[in-house]
């Protein structure tokens, strides 16, 4: 069996295995067609199809804590909208991300379509359970911390596991995960997605 085929497989499982219970405000998109015997630049030329180039990050922020920090302040507020200006775009995937993501390269070579649907419903699944458990109330922020070691991709750095470090109402101090890896290009920072590991 090629290790394209396992990785299929896997990705496969993982999306079976993903949480049914979504907020109605938050519904998965619809699946992507796939098709194994398009090429790589021409699945990528049909999918940046009506999306602008771009080689910049839009939004985000100028540091890693800068981000966290924004994060942690709309987590607090329950502010969606900004949580979601603080993640890739499907723009911003296309052009910046996808091109130099080792699993968009062999011997991997999944499709955009497919891992923007992996990328899109894991997030949104993250968002809305982040926002059930943790949306709307203090969150006692101490420190975020992330693996020192980051993924270079080209032009962009890839920055993960990450995680927070915050203070219960008892006093003790927690460590979890809260969302997904953070992208930085150029002095830019996004959140990938908010996919995370809350209990």
């Amino acid at each position: 069996m090629s290790t394209r085929l396992v990785f299929l497989l896997i990705v496969v499982a993982a999306l079976g295995c993903q949480d049914q219970n979504r907020s109605a405000q938050t519904p998965a998109p619809p699946p992507t067609a796939v098709d194994s015997a398009v090429p790589r630049d021409e699945a990528l030329r049909r999918f940046r199809d009506g999306l602008d180039s771009l080689d910049e990050l839009t939004d985000g922020a100028s540091s890693r804590d800068e981000l966290i920090g924004r994060f942690m302040e709309a987590v607090e507020r329950a502010d969606t909208a900004e949580l979601r200006r603080l993640t890739l775009t499907q723009r911003e995937f296309a052009w910046i991300y996808y091109p130099t993501t080792p699993q968009g390269l062999p011997p991997y070579d999944l499709a955009p379509g497919l891992m923007w649907f992996m990328l899109e419903t894991r997030g949104r699944t993250g968002l809305a359970k982040l926002m059930q458990e943790r949306g709307g109330q203090p969150a006692k922020f101490v420190r975020s911390e992330c693996d020192p070691d980051p993924s270079r991709e080209g032009d962009n750095l890839v920055w993960g596991p990450c995680a927070i470090v915050r203070r219960q109402p008892r006093g003790d101090v927690v460590t979890e995960r809260w969302f997904g890896p953070i992208i930085e290009r150029r002095g830019r920072f996004k959140f990938i997605n908010y996919a995370n590991k809350l209990d």
